[in-house]
């Protein structure tokens, strides 16, 4: 499994959701930004529209762990998830248990690892000792 990635379970099959630079990418295209992504979908204007773009965003996330894995194996490609696919093997009640995997996938495709070098114990002394 991708450190990135969250999964989800789609007509019995698992799907790892990530977000790449080419999602970004076409998420900005959408939405003009990952920031505008969560003020669109949060508004209840219609129900439809709000099913539609929560569909296109799990289609989105879940490919790109397909795309990765016929990238890197030609000879074992898989078929990608399509919206009518996502639209026959799962609920409403689906689509709202994902969100927390949506949102945890977001979270790790854009998380900053900020490490710092240790010194293994040699160099400065920095308790004044």
């Amino acid at each position: 499994m991708d450190e990135r990635s969250a999964v989800i379970s789609i007509g019995g099959e698992e799907y790892q959701l990530i977000l790449t630079t080419r999602a970004t990418k076409a998420i900005a295209g959408r939405y003009g930004g990952l920031e505008k992504l969560g003020d669109k979908l949060m508004q209840p204007e219609n129900f439809e529209l709000a099913l539609d773009e929560i569909i296109w965003l799990l289609v989105l996330l879940a490919n790109q762990s397909i795309l990765i894995h016929n990238l890197r194996n030609p000879g074992d490609r898989r078929e990608l998830l399509t919206e009518e696919m996502l639209e026959l093997l799962t609920s409403p009640l689906d689509l709202a248990e994902y969100k927390n995997a949506v949102i945890e996938a977001m979270f790790k495709g854009t998380k900053r690892n900020v490490e710092s070098e240790s010194d293994g114990g040699e160099g400065k002394n920095i308790s004044g000792g």
